[in-house]
């Protein structure tokens, strides 16, 4: 909607969020990837984990070191990571191509830990997706934008107790939109009601 200050007519037509409007790595994630429904155990622990290390950074950066994430942690095979020791610990902290953070990549080995236990337990995607809310919110601009909801709370105190740590409520809400659990594509993008959260 060419009204909404919020959105930008790109070339092709499409109306995009400023934020993912002019940057060629962000449109295509928008445009292909985020907000679509995530399903599979891999692809849930590589959200986790990204979620995580984006805390207190731009997705812009994170989606740039995604290729050398993927590389450093085995394609996020959870299986795997849960068998890192120290020097695995020590190699990613010298790996100038990811986010050298030790808390984050620590918290990412034990997320896989914490991942693999649960496969006991109906699995990780299951146990996110049981969290999805019964109505989603249908912002027209990014104000209207929540960053936080009462099941993103329960989603991170679950998971916090199952062992998971970097997985704050305001992570979870935004792996919520990432994976598709809310629709939060504001008022005229293209992408508004395509993740089959609502039509």
């Amino acid at each position: 909607m060419a009204s909404n200050p919020d959105l930008v007519i790109g070339e092709d037509g499409l109306a995009r969020p400023v934020w993912a409007a002019k940057d060629p790595l962000l449109r295509d994630y928008y445009d292909t990837e985020w907000g679509m429904p995530v399903r599979d155990e891999t692809g849930m622990f590589e959200r986790v984990t990204l979620e995580a290390f984006q805390a207190g950074l731009s997705w812009r950066t994170v989606l740039a070191k995604r290729p050398a994430f993927r590389e450093v942690f085995k394609n996020f095979d959870p299986g795997i990571v849960a068998e890192f020791g120290q020097a695995d610990v020590d190699r990613l902290l010298e790996d100038a191509r990811i986010i050298r953070n030790r808390q984050k990549i620590v918290a990412a080995i034990n997320n896989a830990k914490a991942t693999v236990a649960l496969r006991e337990d109906g699995g990780l995607v299951d146990l996110v997706w049981s969290f999805k809310p019964a109505d989603t919110p249908r912002p027209e601009t990014f104000a209207q934008v929540p960053t936080v909801s009462n099941e993103s709370k329960a989603l991170s105190k679950e998971l916090k107790k199952r062992g998971f740590s970097f997985v704050g409520p305001t992570t979870m809400f935004a792996l919520m939109e990432a994976i598709g659990m809310v629709d939060t594509h504001l008022l005229g993008s293209h992408r508004r009601g395509t993740s089959g959260v609502w039509a």
